[in-house]
């Protein structure tokens, strides 16, 4: 794609910057930067994409039951002490849509253990 450059060439007279901030999903995305034939830069989170999801017995994740009227933001409350970590719940599950992780009582959820989340990769 011409016109695209790394998000680290385009900030770099900016020390430290990141458009999120470190508890956010998007926080180790790659930033594109996109210039409009007018010379208009826009900036871009790249497609964030998740390892398969891998069986683990070492215990990186717990089991939690949904009960009625759960949702992933209270998920992310009550495991994390933040509502907006669902995001670290839906990705430690097979969903395309993170309300499908509690519309179903009844159902099993994995929730990561803060640190081990088990995505193959070094990220933190």
């Amino acid at each position: 794609m011409d016109g695209i450059e790394p998000y680290e060439s385009a900030l770099d007279a900016i020390p430290g910057a990141h458009p999120y901030p470190r508890t956010s999903r998007y926080h180790d995305a790659e930033i594109g930067v996109h210039r409009l034939p007018d010379g208009t830069e826009v900036r871009y989170a790249k497609r964030r994409l998740l390892p398969p999801i891998e069986e683990t017995a070492d215990g990186d994740t717990q089991t939690h039951t949904v009960s009625t009227g759960e949702r992933p933001d209270l998920l992310g409350q009550r495991y994390f002490g933040d509502p907006s970590q669902w995001w670290q719940i839906a990705d430690a599950n097979p969903v395309l849509d993170p309300r499908e992780l509690t519309e179903e009582p009844g159902r099993q959820v994995d929730i990561p253990l803060a640190g081990h989340f088990p995505r193959g990769d070094s990220r933190g």
